[in-house]
């Protein structure tokens, strides 16, 4: 991911950009800029010249008069020299990577090309950076030659998720003695996407299949008979093992079997987002422990082969999937679990105080196997919840308490969200508490024996 773009000094003081357009406006207004660019040394060397001169006057002294013209002329001269330098500098930015995990580094390089035919003076360069991302960038360039670049990178990190604009980047021109400074900014600017922390998960089994592909069209193909095969041309490459011999002798032209296209399992994980549901804020809050169990749970669903689908409290799935909500064919999955990573990065604490919102949209069919990461919730909520079982072919639910996440690593689970528990599980769910501290692989495992040990009747549906 690149940006950038580049200015030049030209005689009226300012920097154009590619359109040739330019900052300043006529020489009074880049004179102006000149002078306002004076370095506190600059200022003192113009102050104690004039002092000087003033008091040569004064005492009638021809040489203090001298050293008074020196130093308020050399600042002057510093400032019209760098007015009238004319060069002219491309910038460009580049992430590696540009989505990047909480707690991970991410590197940004920028490239600095002299695109005149004079080489530059002293430059220097400050990237502006959100202060969650460190401190700002600062580099110093001596001197580049004409046609020549300069590579320099530094790197960020941030414990918090999130979309943070990189840029824009800062020239900084001055002279060789300091007497004067220059900045001018360029236009663009780039974007670091921080995703939540995702944690592999281990290849569990309920019941079901062990994939997310599942056999239902073979089998009807089996059920309707040869007969009922559509064929279609023979193709270079095609297995001969495949060709449809009575179709052949009816077209005329050798004619094969269409392949069977495996039925991918769906798998609906739902976030809480309610704000009433929990408590506390930063990188071990129980909503930023949900956040990154959605995307490891996510992550890991999709790589298992399933078609999944991302919701939230508010009833809204991640935009641009599919007409069915899930993410469609294998060759997507990439995409999809871009596109729903950088959903969790920005995605906040919703106004919703039910989870009715996405009750409606899982009871309009038999949406496979759900996974949801509740929050605190009260009687009622809870029965809702429960609810959202009778409409898919598996449930895991991880419930948040926060009464224990409040009193620290090693609480046990509170009263009020051992209840909610056994309401859920009364209901079907594979339910199991979260505490702080506790590792996601473990309730993964727990969530596992937890179905297979305590809900052995359950309908068929697997999940891995």
């Amino acid at each position: 991911m690149a940006a950038g773009g580049y200015y030049a000094a030209d005689p009226g003081g300012g920097f154009t950009d590619g359109d040739g357009g330019t900052d300043d406006k006529g020489d009074k207004s880049g004179l102006r800029t000149a002078l306002a660019g004076l370095t506190t040394r600059g200022r003192s060397f113009l102050a104690a010249g004039v002092a000087a001169a003033v008091c040569a006057y004064v005492l009638g002294q021809s040489d203090l008069l001298r050293v008074g013209l020196l130093l308020a002329v050399l600042p002057l001269v510093c400032a019209g020299v760098l007015y009238r330098t004319r060069y002219r500098v491309a910038g460009s930015r580049r992430l590696s990577p540009a989505r990047v995990p909480a707690s991970s580094e991410a590197r940004v390089h920028l490239r600095m090309d002299n695109i005149s035919r004079l080489p530059t003076g002293l430059l220097m360069l400050q990237d502006r950076v959100p202060y969650v991302l460190g401190p700002r960038p600062r580099f110093v360039l001596d001197r580049v030659e004409a046609g020549g670049r300069r590579e320099v990178s530094y790197r960020v990190r941030s414990d918090l998720r999130g979309r943070y604009p990189l840029g824009p980047l800062q020239l900084r021109l001055t002279d060789p003695f300091g007497m004067c400074e220059l900045t001018r900014s360029f236009s663009t600017y780039d974007t670091l996407t921080v995703i939540p922390r995702v944690e592999p998960l281990p290849a569990v089994r309920l019941s079901g299949e062990a994939k997310g592909y599942g056999d239902g069209r073979h089998r009807s193909l089996a059920l309707a008979g040869e007969d009922d095969v559509i064929p279609r041309g023979y193709r270079h490459g095609d297995d001969l093992r495949r060709v449809h011999w009575r179709s052949t002798a009816r077209y005329g032209e050798l004619m094969v079997r269409r392949e069977e296209q495996p039925q991918r399992a769906r798998c609906t994980v739902l976030l809480d987002t309610r704000g009433v549901a929990f408590h506390g804020a930063g990188p071990d809050s129980p909503f930023e422990w949900a956040v990154s169990g959605t995307a490891s749970a996510l992550v890991h669903m999709l790589e298992r082969g399933f078609s999944v689908r991302l919701l939230t409290d508010t009833g809204t799935a991640v935009p641009g999937e599919g007409t069915d909500g899930f993410a469609g064919a294998s060759q997507e999955s990439a995409d999809a679990a871009g596109l729903m990573m950088d959903t969790l990065a920005v995605v906040d604490h919703s106004d919703n105080y039910t989870l009715s919102s996405a009750y409606d949209v899982l009871r309009g069919g038999n949406e496979g196997l759900l996974i949801a990461f509740f929050g605190d919730m009260d009687e009622e909520q809870a029965t809702v919840a429960a609810k959202m079982r009778r409409r898919s072919g598996g449930a895991v639910a991880f419930l948040l308490d926060s009464e224990s996440w409040a009193l620290g690593p090693g609480a046990p689970v509170s009263q009020r969200c051992a209840e909610r528990l056994r309401l859920l599980q009364e209901a079907g769910w594979s339910a199991v508490a979260v505490s702080p501290g506790t590792s996601l692989v473990e309730l993964w495992r727990q969530a596992d024996r937890e179905r297979t040990g305590t809900h052995p009747s359950s309908p068929a549906g697997g999940w891995s």
